[in-house]
């Protein structure tokens, strides 16, 4: 029987009592979380016990904050705009940390981290980027991309924050950009008039989905070429948890 913690409502930090609760059904629990995540999670716990306010920048609601959010055992702020980095109240402004969301874009990410800054000169700053790797690499990569394509086609979930962030990119360099799940969702009037076509993915849509889209197109419409883009060669592999 397997345990997935995947979203704790209450925001205050529950795990210690469910795995308790999994060990007394005779339950097996596996902590699959993202080992990005989990350094986001350590950070607001180590900050908190030493009496720090915590800013977590993310949306609201967010199952991967609210996931953060019950890691706090102090105060926890999240905050989605440089305007609510205004109206924070903390403790004391010379003891504030922040983390992120890991799926956030970059560029609204950096405006955050500006406004942080300037409201709280002392802010304990991570030793590195919280954002995943492949979500920043994906966005460096939509970027380029909107400059030599008519429309991108995102394959992701609704729900993805990754995906969204994605669509967004394409969108701010004046790009028309479309989310969709697979290419049965293709409304043919995006495709009017329109001879390059750029192909993406969120981090966690399975490559077969893209390879199905390819696919479709070459069926459906008069494709002269596909061209794979050059990106960056993702080799971090992470240990799976133990089972």
């Amino acid at each position: 029987v397997w345990l997935f913690l995947s979203r704790q409502q209450d925001k205050i930090n529950r795990l210690a009592e469910l795995k308790e609760q999994a060990n007394n059904l005779g339950l097996r629990t596996i902590n699959a979380t993202c080992p990005l995540v989990s350094k986001v999670h350590r950070r607001v716990s180590r900050l908190n016990k030493i009496n720090y306010d915590v800013v977590v920048i993310g949306h609201k609601g967010h199952p991967e904050v609210e996931g953060t959010c019950g890691h706090a055992s102090g105060s926890v702020h999240v905050v989605s705009s440089p305007e609510e980095v205004q109206r924070l109240q903390v403790k004391d402004p010379n003891r504030v940390g922040y983390v992120t969301q890991t799926t956030l874009s970059v560029d609204d990410t950096a405006k955050m981290l500006t406004a942080l800054r300037g409201q709280f000169p002392n802010i304990s700053e991570p030793s590195r980027t919280d954002i995943c790797f492949a979500t920043s690499n994906r966005q460096a990569a939509v970027r380029e991309l909107s400059e030599s394509v008519d429309l991108i086609l995102v394959v992701g979930s609704k729900n993805s924050s990754n995906s969204n962030r994605l669509r967004e990119v394409a969108q701010k360099k004046h790009t028309p950009a479309y989310l969709i799940d697979h290419a049965e969702e293709i409304d043919p009037n995006w495709l009017h008039n329109t001879k390059r076509i750029g192909i993406t993915a969120g981090a966690s849509a399975p490559e077969y989905l893209v390879t199905e889209l390819v696919s479709w197109l070459l069926e459906n419409y008069e494709v002269s070429t596909v061209q794979k883009m050059d990106g960056v060669d993702e080799t971090i592999c992470f240990q799976l948890p133990p089972i």
